[in-house]
């Protein structure tokens, strides 16, 4: 694969970009392989329910959406690709629509995320009013044309609009209610793929942003440490599995932000490869976790038509 030597493969359909790197290329593996895997696991696990197919119609969607996000090369294809996963994704959290706390979950999610959005989609407002151009490779070599106080602005609303997505702590209290109320597949691709193509999304384009200032790393490095703390105390006291398991992502979350932080902050590519290993371990060990979590309730469900095991 030409973008695993260095190479980028470019496809370019009409005004429309998209370059498959060796990020693109791991977002891309991770989610399909997962993918594959939580449609195999649903054939049993979402048989006969209400609305069967238009789960696997929005699977896929969500599955192209990612895929397609981490290929963009400009900051609107990259917020559009970021709002069809995001709206998949909604609808999937909240699928037994008729539970009332699944409901409130995808309202919550729904709210949260679009807020986030909404600041995105701002902060892309102001780099093309400053920089002339969406091109995330032509923001970066032309950011010494641009006024340093309106990028750094539109680096703080990306920060904060892809960290709801991202659950960066204080903006994560959607993730342990959408994570526990969603169909176990749908808990393995949210925590597995979903907050990972929001991390790389933030990634990329605090990226083009990078010769503004070098205090993105540090941020990082904060709410990286933050995650970690906060994920691992607040899993302490639950006692629901799938909760347990949103707020150990929480944490994950965490640690591949240490060390991208420790990558753009200090320049270590140990760091950086760290980091990005962990994302593919993270959405491999967090989706089969949720889904063997999913496989406990199913059968207790069966055996005792109830998902209490009292």
């Amino acid at each position: 694969v030409p973008a695993l030597n260095g190479m980028p493969v470019t496809w370019q359909v009409g005004a429309v970009s998209l370059t498959l790197d060796g990020i693109g290329v791991l977002l891309a593996t991770v989610v399909l392989i997962l993918g594959f895997i939580v449609t195999l696991y649903s054939m049993r696990y979402m048989q006969w329910e209400v609305g069967e197919e238009k789960f696997y119609a929005l699977l896929v969607a969500m599955t192209g959406t990612i895929v397609g996000l981490g290929c963009a090369t400009d900051l609107f294809n990259l917020w559009v690709w970021f709002e069809a996963m995001a709206i998949t994704s909604y609808m999937l959290v909240a699928f037994y629509r008729l539970q009332p706390a699944s409901l409130e979950a995808g309202v919550k999610y729904l709210v949260q995320s679009a807020s986030g959005s909404v600041l995105v989609l701002l902060g892309v407002a102001l780099v093309f009013a400053q920089s002339g151009t969406l091109d995330l490779a032509a923001i970066r070599a032309g950011e010494g044309s641009g006024v340093p106080a309106i990028y750094l602005a539109a680096g703080a609303l990306f920060l904060i609009g892809f960290g709801v997505k991202v659950a960066l702590v204080p903006l994560h209290t959607w993730l342990p209610d959408a994570h526990s109320q969603a169909p176990s597949g749908i808990s393995a691709m949210l925590s597995g793929v979903v907050i990972e193509a929001g991390l790389i999304a933030l990634l990329r384009v605090l990226g083009s942003l990078a010769g503004v200032s070098n205090s993105w790393g540090i941020f990082l490095l904060g709410f990286g440490a933050i995650n970690m703390l906060l994920g691992n105390l607040m899993a302490l006291r639950q006692d629901q599995v799938k909760r347990l398991l949103a707020y150990s992502s929480v944490s994950h979350i965490g640690y591949i932000l240490v060390g991208i932080g420790v990558a753009a902050a200090f320049g270590s590519q140990a760091g950086a490869a760290g980091g990005f290993f962990h994302i593919v371990t993270h959405a491999l060990m967090k989706g089969l976790a949720f889904l063997s979590a999913g496989t406990l309730l199913y059968v207790l469900y069966l055996s005792k038509g109830s998902h209490n095991p009292l």
